[in-house]
């Protein structure tokens, strides 16, 4: 082992200090989890253990190097390792030739195990390499039912939307709705490196963003996902759903400059059923476009990766448009009539200076950028610092609600029905920023990981129109048209901001008294025990303290309180009924 250097000693001292006062902090809470581990038994041909045997596990995409001793029975045991790989594992020891591993791969989540074995040397011989062949389903070192998703089945699984629910589908307990096992989306929990990405508002979507039709990282970014029900680990809970983990992708020793583009639009829709056309106007242009860069600052050392995307889409504002003849509506036609609405549109602007924007004809918008950026720091052979922040700048045009308070239980449209105006509608925005630091430290005895976040999430709302009442119009006691100021956001100008601080130590004791060997064989029944118990005692110690600030500041009401508002603002614009024949305005 080479002399570690006092920032090494430094940084692995301040983990274990704020290990301790988390410790006294109290919390058994749970946190995401980033890492794999390894480990195993060093044992001769006749399966008799080799203590003090030296285990060294090399990343050799970045050249991170992990090593440690086996313990009494010969077990080892490295926590808190980069994910992904190949890795190559070399077991030696005086008097016995060198084995090596190679090929290894390690998943998010995984306690991986390999047992090494180790020939007497008797003459000079060649290096022996072997391939590692593990079953990921039946092993001892699973926790739980789950789903992982690797680096190379990110990269090749189909993904028509480009978000990470492309691959959590591939879990047989999900649905298209991230519900997982029966269970309701408001139930899971989403992490990405470590920090919570649950939507604390609780509307619409599971993630921040959602609300938006965007994610909160780019897929490329992706590097592994996990999805687990019921998990027997510490780390873990908060949910009574589904654990979706996300980690994102790191920088290695070779760069990687990755460019990329995706482009829809409706000749690339299938619009038929059975030779009949299914939406009118399936007008679309989405466009998604980013680039991604990774590799060393310092070789073996210092690592970064940057990707940042940009997603563009527009959509009509109705797929169906006034109709302009006395006969009755045909397909992709409202019964909305295009004089009335032009009527309607010249008089409130006349009377009142009230512009209500179009009917038809205009766009609605979908913009999202994202960047994620991550510094990987291999402080030295024990120490290992890691560095993510995120952003997300979203906004979706929207139509008013098309159905919550409609004053004659109707709907607002846009339908065959009703068409409102386009300044009835808003755009709702959601911005994230998202910190996330960690710090992972071993030595013989113990192993620590350290991890602080802080995301900060804004939704709110800005209405298209200028302040005026809501206006809902009906003929024969269906909504024929909506004009005025969008029905909530006038009394719900309110931001969702998030400060969610995670603090996480984990202070593995490594040790596993009364695993000595008490004789020169031991059977394959007794290993797989003595690797239970080292199991047991690597648990002790887990601990994570989170604090959650969730704050919403505006004008914010109970929709019950101002359900009464509303419906007076509609009585104050004078709900106007008619029978046919008879003048709207």
């Amino acid at each position: 082992m080479r002399e570690r250097s006092w920032l090494g000693s430094f940084a692995r001292a301040g983990a274990v200090t704020l290990s301790l006062l988390l410790l006294l902090a109290g919390g058994l809470l749970a946190q995401g989890v980033t890492t794999g581990q390894m480990g195993g038994f060093v044992l001769d041909v006749d399966g008799n253990p080799i203590v003090n045997a030296d285990v060294v596990a090399r990343h050799e995409p970045t050249g991170t190097t992990y090593g440690t001793s086996t313990r009494g029975g010969g077990a080892w045991t490295i926590p808190n390792m980069r994910i992904g790989g190949p890795y190559t594992i070399t077991a030696t020891m005086i008097g016995y030739q060198q084995e090596q591993e190679t090929g290894v791969y390690l998943d998010l989540g995984q306690n991986l195990r390999l047992d090494l074995e180790l020939e007497i040397q008797a003459v000079e011989v060649e290096e022996l390499a072997v391939q590692v062949a593990e079953d990921k389903v039946l092993n001892a070192g699973r926790t739980g039912a789950a789903t992982y998703v690797s680096t190379e089945e990110v990269e090749v699984l189909p993904a028509l939307r480009r978000t990470f629910r492309d691959l959590t589908r591939v879990d047989p307990r999900a649905d298209e709705n991230m519900a997982f096992g029966g269970r309701n989306w408001l139930y899971n929990n989403i992490s990405l490196d470590g920090s919570y990405f649950n939507n604390a508002f609780g509307l619409d979507d599971p993630v921040p963003g959602g609300q938006t039709a965007s994610e909160p990282i780019p897929f490329t970014a992706i590097a592994q996902v996990s999805v687990q029900i019921a998990p027997f680990d510490i780390r873990q809970g908060g949910f009574t759903g589904a654990n979706v983990n996300l980690v994102s992708k790191s920088g290695t020793n070779d760069w990687q400059i990755n460019g990329y583009g995706f482009f829809r639009n409706q000749s690339l829709l299938g619009n038929k059923v059975n030779g009949e056309p299914v939406v009118a106007n399936p007008d679309l242009n989405f466009g998604q476009y980013g680039a991604s860069v990774g590799g060393p600052i310092i070789k073996d050392k210092l690592f970064f990766f940057l990707n940042g995307e940009i997603s563009r889409r527009e959509d009509p504002g109705t797929n169906y448009v006034a109709k302009t003849h006395s006969g009755s509506p045909t397909f992709g036609e409202s019964r909305v009539d295009a004089s009335v609405m032009d009527m309607i549109s010249q008089r409130l602007l006349d009377q009142y200076g009230y512009e209500t924007g179009p009917y038809e004809g205009f766009i609605r918008n979908t913009d999202s950028d994202k960047i994620l950026f991550k510094l990987d720091w291999n402080i030295s052979d024990s120490d290992a610092f890691v560095f993510r922040y995120n952003f997300l700048n979203a906004k979706r045009d929207l139509p008013p609600h098309p159905f919550v308070l409609s004053a004659f239980g109707s709907g607002r449209g846009p339908n065959e029905n009703s068409l409102p105006f386009q300044n009835s509608g808003y755009t709702i925005n959601n911005n994230l920023n998202s910190w996330a630091l960690e710090l992972n430290s071993r030595s013989t005895g113990w192993a620590n990981r350290a991890f602080v976040s802080f995301n900060r999430f804004r939704d709110h709302r800005d209405p298209f129109s200028a302040p005026f009442p809501t206006l809902e119009i009906a003929e024969e006691g269906v909504t024929y048209t909506t004009a005025g100021h969008e029905p909530f956001s006038i009394s719900n100008m309110s931001s969702a901001l998030l400060h969610d601080v995670q603090l996480a130590g984990r202070l593995l004791h490594l040790y596993s008294p009364g695993t000595r060997s008490d004789g020169p064989q031991r059977s394959h029944r007794q290993r797989g025990d003595l690797q239970h118990r080292a199991r047991l005692s690597a648990q002790r110690g887990g601990f994570h303290l989170r604090t959650n600030l969730f704050l919403r500041t505006g004008r914010v009401r109970d929709l019950r309180a101002i359900q009464p508002d509303l419906r007076a603002a509609v009585g104050y614009a004078a709900v106007l009924h008619r029978s046919r024949g008879q003048s709207l305005l």
